[in-house]
C-alpha cells in the first residue's frame, strides 16, 4: 500500500488511473445498495474509519459504529482532526480518516467519490420526499381516525403497540420540518423496533414514533434539537397505545400551551399532576374524586381535562379538533352533570386535582398497611353511602389540613408582598384576565401587569401555564390569613392607585 504524502509512491508503487477506476466502481456498486453500504466502503477503502455527521441528528452512517462519536467531534471542528477529511455531502458533513499508509491521492478519491454519490442519493431522495410526505401525512391521519391496524400493515407488519406523539409550532416549522425529515430519514423504514411518522397537519408539525413500547430518547434528543435551532414550541405525549392515537394527539397540544422560549418542550405528564397531588391522604382523596367525577364518562373528563391543562375553551378546541362552540356546549352539559360553577377558580382547581386522583383500588392497597382489614371495609362502605355528598365546592375535611399541604403551600406563596398577593388571587379569580382584574383592584392595566411579572420572578414560577396558576390559586387559600381583598390593597393615592 502507498505512503501519506503527496509523491503517490509507495510500497506497492505509484497510485494510478486504474486504481481510481477501481475505487470509483466499488463505491458506485456500494451506492447502489444504501447510504449505509456507501460509507462502509468508503471506510474499507481507506483502511480507517468514515462517519457522515449531520448536524441535528448526529452520526448519520457511521463505520464502523464506534468511530460515531470522532466522526461527530471532527465535523464540528476540524482543526481538532487535521488527519482526517471533511467535505460536505448531502447537507451533512462527510468525515474520513484514513489509514497512515494511506496514500493522499487515494483518500482524496474516495472521499470525493463519496461525497458526490451521497448528493446524487439526496437528490434522489429529494424527488421521492414530497410523495414520501403526502404518505406519511395520510398515514397520520389514519391513527387519529383511529384505524391503526391499517396504519401497522402499512408500515410493514411489525408488532407495533404503542405512540409517543410530538406537536410543534413556530414560524419556522417548514424549514424544521425539512431538517427533522433528513435527520429521521435513517429510521423511516421499520427498524430497531420503531418507526417515525412526520407530517404537517393544519399548519403544525406533528412527529409520531410508532414502538412496541419502549421509548429509547432518540425521536426526543432530535425534536429538542431542532426545536432550539428554530426557535419552536412543543408538547409530547406518551407513550400510550396506539388506539389512544387520538388522546396523545390531544395532549400533546395541551402541554405544548406551558412551552415557553426557557423551556421548548413539555411533556404532557409534567402539567397534568400538580404537586400538590402527591401530599394528600391518598384513600380520601381517591374515594372523593372518583364520587365527584362519576357522573361523567371518560370523553367527558378527558375534555375538562385538557380544558384545565389549556386554560381557555379556544385552546381545548384547537388541541381536540373540535369547534370552539362544540367544546362550550360540552362543557356546560359536564357543568350540569357535576351540578358545580365550573367558572369557580376554586372549583377549577378541585376539579383538575380529582381528574387526576390515583384509583380508589390503587390508593386503598397504599392505605391498607396503616389499617386493619375491617376498618379498611368500614371506611369503603361510609365512602359509598356518602359518595352522593362529595362535591366539587370542597375538598374531603382535613385534606388540607395537614403538615405536609401547608408546608408545600408556604414554600410555593410565602413571602409575597401584600399588593402583590392580593393583585395575584384577583387576577387568579378572573381566570388570569387582565382588564377585569384590574378593574377590581382600580388599578391601571400596565400597573398589574408589571406586579404580576414581579410575581412570576418571586415565585419562579410560569404564570402562563394553567395548571401552575390552579396550584397557585390552592396554595394562596391554604394559607390566607386575612381577607385578601382588593379593597385591602395598600394605597398611595395617585392615577395607578385610586381608591374605590
Amino acid at each position: 500500500m502507498m505512503g501519506t504524502g503527496t509523491t503517490g509512491h509507495g510500497p506497492n508503487g505509484p497510485w494510478d488511473a486504474r486504481d481510481g477506476r477501481d475505487t470509483t466502481g466499488r463505491l458506485l456498486r456500494a451506492a447502489t445498495g444504501s447510504g449505509a453500504r456507501l460509507i462502509a466502503e468508503a471506510a474499507t477503502l481507506v483502511q480507517g474509519w468514515a462517519v457522515l455527521a449531520d448536524p441535528i441528528a448526529g452520526a448519520v452512517y457511521s463505520a464502523p459504529a464506534a468511530a460515531a462519536a470522532d466522526g461527530v467531534h471532527a465535523a464540528a471542528a476540524p482543526h481538532d482532526h487535521p488527519h482526517s477529511v471533511q467535505l460536505p455531502a448531502a447537507g451533512a458533513v462527510l468525515v474520513l480518516a484514513p489509514a497512515p499508509a494511506t496514500p493522499a491521492e487515494h483518500t482524496g478519491h474516495v472521499a470525493a467519490t463519496t461525497a458526490a454519490l451521497l448528493e446524487v442519493r439526496g437528490q434522489r431522495a429529494a424527488e421521492l420526499r414530497g410523495e414520501q410526505m403526502r404518505l406519511h401525512t395520510t398515514l397520520l391521519r389514519l391513527l387519529l381516525a383511529g384505524h391503526a391496524d391499517a396504519v401497522v400493515d402499512a408500515l410493514g407488519g411489525g408488532a407495533y403497540t404503542h405512540v409517543t406523539v410530538y406537536r410543534l409550532t413556530g414560524e419556522d416549522t417548514p424549514a424544521a420540518h425539512q431538517v427533522l425529515w433528513r435527520a429521521v430519514r435513517p429510521t423511516l423504514t421499520p427498524h430497531a423496533d420503531a418507526c417515525t411518522l412526520l407530517g404537517r397537519l393544519d399548519g403544525e408539525l406533528v412527529v409520531a414514533e410508532v414502538h412496541r413500547g419502549s421509548d429509547d430518547g432518540r425521536i426526543l434528543r432530535l425534536v429538542s434539537r431542532v426545536c432550539e435551532r428554530h426557535g419552536l414550541l412543543a408538547g409530547m405525549a406518551g407513550p400510550l397505545p396506539l388506539a389512544e392515537m387520538s388522546t396523545a394527539y390531544c395532549d400533546a397540544a395541551a402541554a405544548r400551551h406551558s412551552a415557553t422560549p426557557a423551556h421548548r418542550i413539555v411533556p404532557a405528564d409534567a402539567i397534568g399532576a400538580p404537586r400538590l397531588a402527591p401530599l394528600l391522604p391518598a384513600a380520601p382523596y381517591a374515594r372523593w374524586a372518583a364520587a365527584v367525577l362519576r357522573p361523567l364518562d371518560p370523553a367527558q373528563q378527558h375534555l375538562l381535562l385538557v380544558w384545565l391543562r389549556t386554560g381557555s375553551k379556544p385552546s381545548a378546541a384547537e388541541a381536540l379538533g373540535l369547534s370552539a362552540g362544540t367544546v362550550r356546549a360540552r362543557i356546560r352539559e359536564a357543568a350540569r352533570l357535576l351540578d358545580a360553577d365550573l367558572e369557580d377558580a376554586t372549583v377549577r382547581a378541585h376539579l383538575l386535582l380529582a381528574l387526576r386522583a390515583p384509583a380508589p383500588a390503587d390508593s386503598a392497597a397504599d392505605a391498607g398497611s396503616g389499617s386493619g382489614s375491617g376498618s379498611g371495609s368500614g371506611s369503603d362502605e361510609a365512602a359509598l353511602r356518602n359518595a352522593g355528598e362529595a362535591r366539587l365546592e370542597a375538598l374531603p375535611g382535613g385534606i388540607l389540613d395537614t403538615g405536609a399541604v401547608r408546608a408545600w403551600a408556604g414554600g410555593l406563596v410565602d413571602g409575597l408582598e401584600p399588593r402583590l398577593r392580593i393583585a395575584l388571587i384577583c387576577w387568579l379569580r378572573h381566570h388570569a384576565r387582565t382588564a377585569p382584574a384590574a378593574t377590581e383592584l382600580h388599578v391601571h392595566r400596565t400597573t398589574l401587569t408589571t406586579w404580576l411579572h414581579q410575581c412570576a420572578d418571586h415565585l419562579a414560577q410560569n404564570l402562563a401555564d394553567a395548571t401552575v396558576r390552579a396550584e397557585i390559586h390552592l396554595a394562596l387559600k391554604i394559607t390566607r390569613c386575612g381577607r385578601d381583598a382588593p379593597a385591602d390593597l395598600p394605597r398611595r393615592g395617585g392615577r395607578t392607585y385610586r381608591r374605590a
